[in-house]
């Protein structure tokens, strides 16, 4: 087991042959990609990684992540803490086609050499752990559900039934 910092780069075969256990925290400033997702670059987020071989010879890395972030509430586009806390499960390929292979529990992570570049995986998942859209609850935000509403709702109109097209060929028809 490492320290409180994570690697930058790691050896996942090996770590996988020895059980290894990587664990440490990572401030989110370094994680440009999800910076964008995010109201603020404050915080860390917590990673533990558990490398193993599996019954079938399959080399995997169980995760885990926990840390408090901060998202956008898109209602009133104002900063609200988001927890997250979230686990993954990878199989170890060393190309698509054994990816292919993999059962269906494990999401792949391709290795195509013996090093792998760490952050851009913990990125990854933690980009799948953040909610597609976030909200304060109705009490905390400053949008009420009545400024959602735009205008007055008018009274629903009788639909009409629009014009067949083919109404003249019916025409037609009916003349003969």
């Amino acid at each position: 087991m490492f320290g409180d910092r994570l690697p930058i780069t790691i050896e996942p075969y090996k770590l996988a042959r020895d059980a290894g256990v990587i664990e440490g925290d990572i401030p989110l400033e370094k994680c440009q990609r999800v910076l964008d997702a995010l109201a603020s670059e404050q915080g860390h987020c917590h990673v533990r990684l558990e490398f193993d071989i599996d019954p079938q010879r399959i080399r995997f890395v169980r995760g885990t992540l926990k840390g408090q972030l901060q998202v956008h509430c898109q209602r009133c586009m104002q900063p609200m803490p988001f927890e997250i806390d979230g686990e993954f499960l990878l199989a170890i390929a060393s190309s698509d086609e054994a990816a292919a292979n993999l059962p269906k529990q494990y999401e792949p992570l391709i290795v195509e050499d013996e090093k792998l570049e760490l952050l851009p995986v913990i990125e990854d998942e933690i980009l799948l752990t953040l909610p597609i859209t976030s909200y304060h609850d109705e009490g905390e935000c400053s949008v009420t559900s009545e400024m959602l509403v735009s205008g007055d709702v008018e009274e629903a109109q009788p639909e009409t039934k629009p014009e067949n097209p083919f109404s003249v060929l019916q025409q037609l028809k009916e003349k003969r």
